[in-house]
């Protein structure tokens, strides 16, 4: 039977199993339940399963033939935090989790390219099918690389897929370079003196000291980085008083910063240090800024790229593989794979956004069509990257 015929036939099971992992969502390091089920379908493929790693990670190792080349498959297997506001069957049974970044999708999707391939073969190496946790908050991906991933698992190149709501159903999203961008915490101690805000002459403002560093640090981005490259300052919480007619002596501002070249990283931390210490000295206040490093930035590397678009290519067409979408400034802790090894991020279209069907949305949902599409270009990008007599 061939390979369409054989992803037909299991397009039905693989729905089935991922609308069960949509009403079962676990949360990061949690994932126990979906980790079981993972282990025991792989398992049953008659594949070397590895679990444990990072937690509840799961690896399934499949080998054919004599060459030592291989490759990485990574699905994220995570839920957010967050209540679900679908009403249809398969809607998340647990109130504060939700699948609602299409994670369940993902691994529908691997389990299903790892059965096909467990059947057909046609490759000469080794896959890994890594099935990763805690991707949303918590650096599953980190953490399974200071585990040793690919100390125990060899990888020339590893890959990963994520739905992309607003591009259609049957096209693909490979550009070169940076993908999505890599994203800082940060959070901000004001302290002054306070007074009645008759007099504030009498105190030292928190809230001007405050106001003037959100000023300060657009300048990091309209200013001190170059018009041409990316980068995100947003403060998105400013804590401080309770009542009319006082100024209080503290506030608490916190927010991210985003940047796709990991140079831009470095100073903008020194930028929003400087500033600091220009607003402690300016308004006589004192300042502390806790800056804490999240995860680098996602950047595709050429070669497994280009074999990525080769696969894309051979499924829908040169006119449904793009190129040149627009990287994203949310993050993905793939990136710590991708800074270990060769990597190659793209995007499968999950079709419209009514409805509220965008990722991180209560309404958002995986698009079941997509399954056989992403199955197979799992299937072709196997066996394309480990084909058999080339590239030894």
């Amino acid at each position: 039977m061939e390979i369409d015929a054989l992803i037909a036939d299991l397009h039905p099971q693989l729905t089935a199993l991922r609308r069960d992992l949509h009403a079962q969502p676990e949360l990061g390091f949690a994932e126990t339940r979906t980790a079981e089920i993972v282990a025991r379908r792989l398992e049953a493929m008659g594949m070397e399963v590895h679990t444990g790693l990072a937690r509840t990670g799961v690896v399934g190792r499949l080998k054919l033939g004599n060459s030592g080349r291989s490759i990485g498959l990574r699905a994220d297997m995570d839920a957010l935090p967050m209540s679900e506001c679908n009403t249809f069957d398969h809607r998340s049974r647990h109130e504060g989790r939700m699948h609602a970044c299409g994670h369940d999708g993902h691994v529908a999707l691997l389990l299903g390219a790892a059965e096909i391939l467990a059947k057909v073969g046609n490759f000469d190496g080794t896959v890994h099918f890594v099935f990763q946790p805690a991707e949303e908050t918590d650096g599953g991906g980190r953490l399974m690389v200071e585990e040793g991933l690919f100390e125990r698992f060899p990888m020339d190149m590893v890959f990963a897929l994520h739905n992309w709501p607003g591009l259609p159903v049957g096209q693909f999203g490979l550009r070169e370079g940076a993908v999505m961008a890599g994203a800082d915490r940060f959070e901000i101690s004001i302290q002054g003196r306070g007074a009645h805000a008759a007099m504030p002459h009498q105190g030292r403002d928190v809230m001007v000291a405050g106001a003037a560093l959100i000023q300060g640090f657009q300048t990091l981005v309209s200013r001190d980085t170059s018009p041409t490259d990316a980068a995100v300052v947003s403060v998105t919480r400013f804590n401080a008083g309770n009542s009319n007619n006082v100024l209080p002596d503290k506030a608490i501002l916190g927010g991210t910063v985003r940047m796709f070249k990991p140079e831009l990283r470095e100073a903008l931390r020194t930028g929003m240090a400087r500033i600091c210490n220009g607003i402690e000295e300016a308004y006589a206040v004192e300042i502390s800024l806790d800056y804490q490093t999240g995860y680098p930035p996602t950047v595709n590397s050429l070669v497994p790229l280009q074999m990525a678009r080769i696969a894309a290519r051979s499924l829908v067409g040169d006119a449904n593989v793009h190129e040149q979408l627009d990287p994203s400034m949310g993050t993905e802790d793939f990136a710590y794979l991708a800074n270990a090894v060769p990597g190659c991020y793209g995007w499968i279209g999950n079709g419209s956004t009514e409805g509220g069907c965008v990722v991180h949305n209560p309404h958002y949902d995986f698009n079941d069509k997509t399954i056989p599409l992403g199955v197979g270009y799992w299937v072709k990008l196997t066996q394309h990257v480990l084909a058999p007599g080339e590239r030894q």
